[in-house]
């Protein structure tokens, strides 16, 4: 049976994250190697307020996913694959063996620092479930113009689609979206437009500092979000780690690629859940689950149980 650690994006954070991981030497020794590379208390980044902003909370599920990944390999638990969407990225990327973590640290910090300055307010995130892909397409397209910028950013299930854009612009398609029979559209926990062209430039910007850093050939198959396609190569993840920002989220492609390639077991690596939901439809004949809800013990217990029975 072939494992398959996910790691969320924003969104997925709560407040005190960090001071809530469990209390034991790898926990301590990843935190200390936080602190240390970012020249700061990490215990500040977790605050109500500091998670107010997009570096705090995306430097936060970066250390919090490394914990957890640790904490399950520590107790037997290897994955096949790694995936991460958005800014989970990063967390599957150096626990695939392609990127030093104390190297990401240092750049997701810039990658939050880029997108707060290119979007500091007005902009954002909101997913709309219950209509299918052309509908969304064509919604989206008959709001976006210069005025009211408005895109397509996550294609997470056949029905279930986040939208990224101006405020103004998002409260238009939403409208729309529920005239047109959508079940529900939610404005998401995230203060700026990702995963279109509005950040082109922030990932351009991102890349540059990538060019800096050295990445090897992962020892674990690193799926990508943007592509659902597994990437070896460490220049092309470099550049998938650098662009995701502005490109779309294909979530339910690459966890269809992860099923087609033997994945069976799917882990949502804290924080978070939603993953596991959206998981959950492809892995017809395995299992999604989630860390937070079913708690790291009995997710063990269910991997090793599964993988006796292979």
């Amino acid at each position: 049976m072939k494992i398959l650690f996910t790691f969320p994006g924003q969104g997925a954070q709560t407040p005190h994250m960090l001071h809530q991981l469990p209390d034991n030497e790898i926990t301590k020794k990843i935190l200390a190697t936080s602190s240390e590379t970012l020249n700061e208390d990490i215990f500040k980044l977790d605050t109500k307020e500091a998670l107010q902003k997009t570096r705090a909370v995306q430097l936060c599920i970066l250390i919090t996913g490394i914990v957890y990944a640790n904490l399950l390999q520590d107790q037997g638990v290897s994955p096949d694959f790694t995936s991460g969407l958005s800014i989970g990225a990063f967390p599957a990327a150096v626990f695939a063996g392609a990127l030093e973590f104390t190297d990401a640290l240092n750049l997701v910090s810039l990658r939050g620092e880029l997108m707060e300055k290119a979007y500091p307010q007005g902009y954002g995130l909101t997913s709309i479930q219950g209509l299918l892909q052309k509908k969304v397409e064509s919604l989206v397209a008959s709001v976006n113009c210069s005025q009211f910028p408005v895109y397509v950013a996550n294609y997470n299930d056949e029905d279930q689609f986040v939208i990224a854009g101006s405020e103004s612009a998002m409260l238009k398609v939403a409208e729309l979206a529920r005239k047109n029979g959508a079940r529900k559209t939610t404005k998401l926990a995230v203060s700026v437009p990702s995963h279109c062209e509005l950040l082109s430039e922030a990932a351009k910007q991102l890349a540059e500092a990538m060019e800096k850093v050295v990445l090897k050939n992962p020892r674990i198959h690193y799926l990508s979000g943007s592509t659902a396609r597994a990437i070896n190569q460490p220049n092309k993840i470099a550049d998938d780690l650098a662009y995701n920002m502005s490109h779309p989220v294909y979530w339910h492609d690459a966890m269809v690629a992860a099923y087609e390639r033997g994945a069976r077991l799917a882990i949502e690596i804290p924080p978070g859940a939603v993953l596991t939901g959206l998981t959950k439809k492809v892995m017809e004949q395995g299992d999604a689950v989630s860390t937070c809800q079913n708690g790291l013990h009995n997710v063990v217990m269910l991997a090793k149980e599964l993988s006796q029975e292979q």
